[in-house]
C-alpha cells in the first residue's frame, strides 16, 4: 500500500476492526484482543495490507492521551490529593521493586549492568492503554483495585522524564559529551511546566470555554475540547513528559466545571476510535521474525518479567491491602509490559546503551506481553477469581444456594442500601448484585445481604434469579452501566418490572427511551424536603409548603415527559423550559393575589380552604401525600 494512500489505509483499519471486534465479543474474549488479531492480521507478519506500523502506532497514542483526559475529568483535585499517597507511595514501590528485582535477576545471569537497569526500566512500566481501557469496559475504574491501578499508572507518566534523563547517562560512549546538569535541567523544565499548565488551567480554563460555548456552535466547543487536549499534550512533549499526563492535568483542572459532562461527551467518540487503532498498531509492532529466530529466548524474557513483576504486585495487593476478587486484575494488568517501553529502548539504542538486535529483542518481548494479557484476563475470569470470589470469607454464600427472591437490586450504593432495608424490613427477600468487593463487604457486616458480580453480565443475572424474580432495582452509579443493565434486562429478561434511579435529566430521558416508566431522579425528593424546610422557616404553614413542593414535583415530572420527544434539539428544550418555568411561576403569583382577597379558615390546604378537589388543580390527592409517588404508571397488582 502506498504510504499517501490514505484512504485506502482508513478502508482496511475499519474493515479488520469491524470484523474482528465483534468475533472476540462473541467468543467472550473482548475488544482489545479483537484489535490486537486485526492488527496482527493486516500488518506485516499477516496479509501485509499495512506494511509500517509505526506511523500510525505514533498517530494512534492519542487514544492514550484522549483517554487520559477523560480519566482526569472523573478526579475531583480533592479526590486527586487524596490518591497523593497511593500514587508516590505504592507507584515508587511497583516501579522501583520490579525495576531492582529484575535488574538484579538480569546481571546475575551475567547481563552487564547498564543493560540490565535499562532493560529492567522498561520492562517495569505497564500499558496504561490496555489497563484503564480494561477498567471501563468492566466498569471497575470506581473500585479499590482500579484506583490503585490509576495510581501506580499516573506515577510512571510522572517517572517519564526521570527514566529518559537516566538513558544518556548510562551511554558506553558518548557520555561525556553529555552536558553536566542535563537531567536535573529536564526536570526543572518539566516542573515549570505542570506548573504553567496548573495556574493556566485555573485562571483561563473556563473563562475561555465559557466564551466558546456562547457561540452556541456545538462543532466549535468540540473543536475547543479537542485543541485543549492537543495543547497540554504538546506542551508536555515539549520539556519531555507523557503527553498523556498533561492531558491528565487538564481533565482535572476541568472536574469540577460545568463543561465537565459536555467534554466528555464530545471526546469519548474519538478516544474510543483511536484506542482501537493504537491496538490495532500494536498487534501490526509485533515483530514476529525475532519472536521465531528466538523463540526460547522471547518466552524467557516474557515469562520471567512478568512473574517478577506479578511477585511484587501480588505483595503489594496483600499489604494495600485490596479485596481478594480485585487483585488478578490489578496484578495482570500491572504485570505486563507497557508502550512506553517502547520509548525507552528506542532512546537506549540511539544512546548506545543496547544494540539494536537487543532493543528489537525488548520491544518483541513487551508486544507479546501485551498480546497475552487480554488472554490471561479471560483465564482468571474462568478459574481465578471465582475461587477467591467464593473463598475470601467462609460465611459468604453463593447467590445459587439462595432462596429465589422476587427483588433483585442492581448496585447496593446508598440509593439501593435505602431500597433494600425498606424491603426488607417488611419481610421482602433481595439478591443485590454490587460490583464494588469493599462495598460488599462493608454491607455484610452490618447484616445486609449483598454479593460480588456485575449486573450488566447476562450469565450473572441468571445466577442471580432473574428469570423467576418479578422485580428489578437499577441503583447502579454509573449513567453507561445502568442503561446497558436496562437494556440487557429488557432483552432476555422481558417479564421483569424495572424500577431504576435516574442520577440527572440525561440519565432519565435515556431509560424513558428504554420505555422504563418507574423511574426516580435520586436528588429531586430530598431537594424538595429541603425547599419546604426553607418555606416554612420564612413562616409559611407546613401543609402549604407540603402542598406546594408536591404540585411543583407532579410540574417538574410532566415537563420532562413533554420535552422527552424534542431530545437533541437543544433550542426547542430550553425554550420549553422557560415556558414552563415562567407558566408556574405566573399561575402561582396569580394564586398568591386571589388569596390575598380571601378570608376563609385555614385548613389541610391553606388558603385554598373548602374548595372541592375535582375544581381545585392546586390540591393534592390524600394519596400522593408522600414524595413516593412514581413516575409513570404502576405495574398491575401481582
Amino acid at each position: 500500500m502506498e504510504h499517501g494512500n490514505w484512504l485506502s489505509g482508513a478502508l482496511v483499519y475499519l474493515s479488520a476492526a469491524v470484523l474482528a471486534v465483534p468475533l472476540a465479543k462473541k467468543l467472550g474474549l473482548g475488544s482489545i484482543i479483537g484489535y490486537l488479531v486485526a492488527g496482527i492480521a493486516i500488518g506485516p507478519w499477516g496479509l501485509r495490507l499495512i506494511t509500517d506500523p509505526q506511523d500510525m502506532l505514533h498517530f494512534a497514542e492519542f487514544g492514550v492521551v484522549l483517554m487520559l483526559f477523560l480519566v482526569g475529568l472523573e478526579l475531583e483535585p480533592r479526590r486527586l490529593w487524596a490518591l497523593r499517597k497511593p500514587i508516590f507511595g505504592w507507584g515508587s514501590v511497583q516501579l522501583a521493586g520490579s525495576a531492582l528485582l529484575l535488574a538484579a535477576v538480569a546481571v546475575g545471569c551475567g547481563v552487564r549492568w547498564q543493560l540490565a537497569l535499562v532493560a529492567s526500566l522498561g520492562l517495569a512500566l505497564s500499558s496504561t492503554a490496555i489497563g484503564l481501557g480494561v477498567l471501563a469496559e468492566r466498569n471497575l475504574m470506581s473500585t479499590t483495585g482500579g484506583q490503585s491501578l490509576l495510581s501506580v499508572a499516573l506515577l510512571q507518566d510522572i517517572a517519564a522524564i526521570p527514566i529518559l534523563a537516566l538513558v544518556p547517562a548510562l551511554a558506553l560512549s558518548g557520555a561525556h559529551d553529555a552536558e553536566p546538569g542535563h537531567g536535573w535541567l529536564a526536570a526543572g523544565k518539566g516542573l515549570g511546566m505542570i506548573v504553567a499548565i496548573v495556574l493556566g488551567g485555573r485562571l483561563l480554563l473556563r473563562p475561555a470555554l465559557r466564551w466558546i460555548a456562547r457561540s452556541a456552535s456545538p462543532e466549535i466547543f468540540t473543536a475547543a475540547a479537542l485543541l485543549l487536549v492537543v495543547a497540554t499534550a504538546s506542551l508536555m512533549q515539549a520539556v519531555g513528559l507523557s503527553m498523556a499526563l498533561g492531558a491528565f492535568l487538564a481533565g482535572v483542572l476541568l472536574a469540577e466545571s460545568e463543561y465537565r459532562r459536555e467534554l466528555e461527551t464530545d471526546i469519548e467518540p474519538f478516544k474510543g476510535l483511536l484506542l482501537g487503532l493504537f491496538f490495532i498498531a500494536v498487534g501490526m509492532s509485533v515483530d514476529f521474525a525475532v519472536v521465531l529466530a528466538q523463540p526460547v529466548l522471547i518466552a524467557a524474557i516474557v515469562i520471567g518479567f512478568l512473574a517478577l513483576k506479578a511477585l511484587v504486585l501480588w505483595a503489594m495487593a496483600r499489604a494495600m491491602p485490596l479485596p481478594a476478587p480485585e487483585r488478578p486484575v490489578f496484578i495482570i494488568l500491572l504485570a505486563q509490559g507497557g508502550e512506553f517501553g517502547f520509548v525507552v529502548f528506542q532512546a537506549a539504542q540511539q544512546a548506545g546503551v543496547i544494540n539494536a538486535p537487543t532493543s528489537s529483542l525488548l520491544v518483541a518481548a513487551v508486544a507479546v506481553s501485551m498480546l497475552l494479557t487480554p488472554l490471561m484476563l479471560v483465564a482468571a475470569d474462568r478459574w481465578w477469581i471465582p475461587g477467591l470470589a467464593r473463598g475470601r470469607r467462609t460465611d459468604l454464600p453463593e447467590i445459587s444456594e439462595l432462596q429465589q427472591a422476587p427483588v433483585i437490586i442492581a448496585g447496593f450504593g446508598r440509593y439501593g442500601q435505602v431500597v433494600g432495608r425498606l424491603l426488607n424490613a417488611n419481610g421482602i427477600a433481595v439478591t443485590v448484585l454490587e460490583h464494588d468487593a469493599d462495598q460488599v463487604e462493608t454491607v455484610r457486616r452490618v447484616g445486609m445481604p449483598a454479593f460480588y458480580g456485575d449486573a450488566t453480565r447476562l450469565d450473572l443475572l441468571r445466577t442471580a434469579g432473574a428469570d423467576k424474580a418479578r422485580i428489578i432495582v437499577v441503583a447502579i452509579d454509573d449513567v453507561a452501566q445502568s442503561l446497558k443493565t436496562v437494556d440487557v434486562v429488557r432483552e432476555h429478561f422481558p417479564h421483569l418490572t424495572i424500577v431504576a434511579r435516574a442520577r440527572n435529566v440525561t440519565h432519565y430521558y435515556g431509560l424513558r427511551q428504554r420505555g422504563v416508566t418507574l423511574i426516580e431522579r435520586e436528588t429531586l425528593d430530598s431537594a424538595l424536603m429541603s425547599g419546604r424546610s426553607v418555606l416554612e422557616m420564612l413562616g409559611m404553614e407546613r401543609h402549604q409548603a407540603r402542598n406546594l413542593a408536591l404540585r411543583f414535583r407532579r410540574h417538574t415530572i410532566d415537563l420532562l415527559e413533554e420535552m422527552s420527544p424534542h431530545l437533541g434539539d437543544q433550542n426547542k428544550l430550553i425554550a420549553m423550559a422557560k415556558q414552563g418555568r415562567q407558566q408556574l411561576e405566573q399561575q402561582w403569583a396569580k394564586e398568591r393575589e386571589e388569596a390575598k382577597g380571601r378570608h376563609r379558615r385555614t385548613g389541610w390546604h391553606g388558603d385554598l380552604g373548602q374548595q372541592p378537589e375535582k375544581d381545585n388543580p392546586s390540591v393534592i390527592p390524600a394519596e400522593a401525600g408522600t414524595f413516593g409517588g412514581r413516575t409513570g404508571s404502576r405495574p398491575p397488582p401481582g
